[in-house]
């Protein structure tokens, strides 16, 4: 009987328990709540933060992508200055 009493003092604990944290949640202090007006203010705000990232992201892909074009280029400059002064020294 030691099992089924344990089990039974299980469930009355846990519906104490139940009901204090119940009692907590409708206790809570209105700075923990968040009225529909905030939540309602703060979406346009959220979603202009969400575009400013937009654009930032795509103006940096767009610099990256830049930068790595003219890099090749240049690259190819130095490659091409190379190449005649190499076929200059094999001429002679």
């Amino acid at each position: 009987m030691g099992q089924q009493s344990n089990k039974i003092v299980k469930r009355r604990r846990r519906k104490q328990y139940l009901r204090r944290k119940k009692a907590l949640a409708n206790q809570t202090s209105p700075i923990m709540k968040k009225s529909k007006t905030d939540e309602a203010a703060a979406k346009p705000a959220k979603k202009a933060a969400k575009k400013a990232a937009k654009k930032a992201m795509k103006k940096t892909a767009a610099k990256k992508t830049a930068k790595r074009a003219t890099k090749k280029t240049a690259a190819k400059k130095t490659a091409k200055k190379a190449a005649k002064k190499v076929a200059k020294k094999t001429e002679e």
